[in-house]
């Protein structure tokens, strides 16, 4: 697990500061490999490509993390908004936040998810 000073700036200012990157600006918007998103900070198994579809809305979007067990969703009323903040269950990190405007034939959900928190390892 990496330590808060050895994160680069961005990933410290999203995952621990709860910021956003700026839309269709991540590395894993367009991307469309088959594997495994880990968590940036602690490689915590988060989201399968499998679950990736583009949402046309900048960041990664995914209809369900690939183990439930391993991300938490938290009541966020920051900025006057409702929101469900989605959080690394392992190390805390925030990755993003959960919406109701997903595809409907894969359960309706849209994980919106920022780069920055995510490491793709590519599958073999």
């Amino acid at each position: 697990m990496k330590q808060d000073n050895e994160l680069d700036p961005l990933l410290k200012q999203v995952a621990r500061d709860k910021g956003t990157e700026h839309p269709f600006t991540g590395k894993y918007v367009k991307e469309h490999s088959a594997g495994m998103y880990k968590c940036a900070i602690c490689g915590n198994q988060l989201f399968s490509s499998g679950a990736k579809f583009d949402s046309g809305t900048g960041w990664p979007s995914f209809t369900e993390p690939a183990n439930l067990a391993n991300v938490e969703l938290k009541v966020d009323s920051d900025h006057g908004m409702k929101r469900t903040e989605v959080v690394c269950k392992s190390c805390g990190a925030h990755l993003g936040h959960v919406f109701d405007d997903g595809p409907e034939d894969k359960g309706g959900k849209r994980y919106c998810i920022n780069s920055v928190c995510l490491e793709l390892e590519k599958k073999k």
